[in-house]
């Protein structure tokens, strides 16, 4: 039973769509059709905004609907090869250019938080902001000592919004997993969780300033990316204060030619930086959307907004290696035992099957650049050969994967013939050799010998006593097989003793039979 807060929701979203002429799109599904008539008895059918593109009208429904829906409408701007070009670059505004909220509310945010009126904290703070998205907003201001910064507020009211959102997407997957077959393989419940944490994660401005003080010191000093240094002093959970960069958008591509910037450069740094972060630092900025990324020419990129971090385990980031490398080599049937014994697919899985399958599906793709592949019929067929083997969604590399297409998006936009496999194999062949090879192997040795040293003293004491435990059990075991002895010569006395006196019994009962 949906809770009436839920229920209102739901009729929320459908007057969003009606109201944006978007209903069109419900009414035309296969499951709609036979009813469409009756839309026309709606009071909202007749205030439908058609006049607008549809592009436009689909950007301004997710920005009406709230945070999830934008975020939704970020990932999809990324993906001009799955969209229209008109709702792929109308979706690019959702970045950073969502309606902002009112100037003089976004002043008594950072008044409350800091504790201290706007010109005490700040020399200059220009209240008009310069970018806004759907968690928050950015202004630009001085501090006292002259340093250029920006100041990030959280929106009002935003994690009640988002708290009813997160509701209704349990809802939605609770209801798939009663009704849909499929649900148990795609586990909709974990998902919902994993993007729930990582979103409320995003609420809290303290994490994302420790987020990117840690990115900060895995690229110190990094020719290939910089990360903007925070100012503590100034920074709360609804307010952080951030040294201010300049650089291009990403996805401006007419001012980076204008500018000279090295496309092919940039789209191998890309491939670079994801990679390091995953296996070299196992801490990744899981929200690479072209809104978050900008560029020091000719070819060094600015990293911004980090409220969405992800890491990996130790074993599923050993397995993810070994599966990106052992496909960079085209050993598919190394592909199809990882995948069983990571337990992503059932252990009763048929291996050269499963191999076949993954070979039938990658192999078209290699040798080509990122233009001439087709992501979108890739994962089509990549989600019909997860089904057929009953392979399960892994919901802890949802982030990861969100950020692999993020930095795939952001390839195809900048140098579109990049050989997306020759750029990455070195990387994961260098991390396998850094961390399986013989030198990783006596480096770890190494990092143990002090532990080992410090206890050396007490190893003779430690054999002495696994010794003694030792000898200690076999003679518990040696007095436990006599007890066990004693224990089965009694029995088999006992069982003698018991037929003789049936038989001394049966034979009294026939005499007194015979002599009556």
């Amino acid at each position: 039973m949906i809770r009436p807060k839920l229920l209102f929701r739901l009729i929320h979203i459908n007057w969003v769509l009606v109201f944006h002429g978007l209903d069109e799109l419900v009414l035309k599904t296969h499951l709609f059709r036979p009813v469409r008539f009756l839309a026309v008895f709606s009071p909202y059918y007749w205030l439908r905004r058609e006049s607008e593109p549809r592009a436009v009208r689909i950007r301004k429904t997710l920005e009406d609907l709230g945070p999830i829906f934008v975020k939704f409408g970020q990932a999809l701007s990324t993906r001009k090869d799955l969209l229209p070009d008109d709702i792929a670059d109308e979706l690019v505004k959702l970045q950073d250019r969502v309606p902002p909220f009112p100037n003089a509310l976004a002043l008594a945010i950072i008044e409350s938080e800091l504790g201290i009126p706007i010109a005490e904290a700040f020399a200059e703070f220009d209240p008009a902001p310069l970018a806004s998205a759907s968690v928050a907003q950015v202004h630009t201001a001085v501090l006292h000592s002259g340093e250029q910064v920006v100041v990030k507020v959280l929106r009002p009211d935003i994690e009640e919004r988002i708290h009813s959102d997160i509701g209704l997407l349990y809802e939605l997957a609770r209801f798939a997993e009663k009704f849909w077959n499929e649900a148990r393989r795609l586990r909709p419940m974990e998902v919902v969780a994993e993007f729930e944490k990582t979103t409320l994660d995003e609420l809290d401005l303290f994490r994302e300033a420790a987020n990117a003080a840690k990115l900060r010191r895995n690229f110190a000093n990094s020719d290939i990316i910089y990360i903007p240094e925070i100012h503590w002093p100034l920074t709360r959970r609804k307010v952080m204060v951030m040294e201010r960069i300049h650089g291009i958008p990403v996805g401006d591509i007419e001012e980076l030619k204008a500018g000279g910037a090295d496309f092919k450069l940039l789209a191998e740094r890309g491939v670079e930086i994801f990679f390091t972060q995953v296996f070299r630092d196992n801490f990744f900025h899981a929200d690479m959307h072209p809104g978050n990324i900008f560029v020091d020419l000719p070819a060094k990129y600015i990293a911004v907004d980090f409220g969405i971090v992800g890491s990996l385990s130790l074993s599923d980031q050993h397995y993810l290696a070994e599966n990106f490398l052992a496909f960079f080599n085209r050993d598919y049937r190394k592909v199809a035992q990882m995948h069983v014994e990571s337990g992503w697919v059932p252990g009763s899985t048929r291996i050269e099957e499963f191999e076949s399958a993954i070979r039938s599906v990658c192999e078209p793709i290699f040798e080509k650049p990122l233009k001439d592949i087709s992501f979108g019929q890739l994962l089509l067929r990549l989600f019909q050969t997860a089904r057929r083997f009953d392979m399960h969604v892994q919901p802890q590399l949802v982030l990861l994967q969100k950020t692999l297409l993020n930095i795939e998006g952001l390839g195809r936009q900048l140098y579109p013939d990049l050989d997306l496999w020759q750029t990455a194999k070195p990387f994961l062949e260098k991390w396998f050799q850094e961390r399986m090879g013989p030198k990783a192997k006596i480096t770890n040795l190494m990092k143990q010998f002090p532990e080992f040293a410090e206890h050396f003293p007490e190893v003779p004491g430690l054999i002495y006593k696994a010794l003694d435990n030792a000898a200690t059990a076999k003679q518990q075991a040696e007095n436990q097989n006599r007890e066990l002895a004693l224990m089965r010569l009694q029995m088999e006395n006992n069982h003698s003793q018991t037929v003789w006196a049936i038989l001394i019994s049966a034979v009294i009962i026939s005499a007194a039979l015979l002599f009556r």
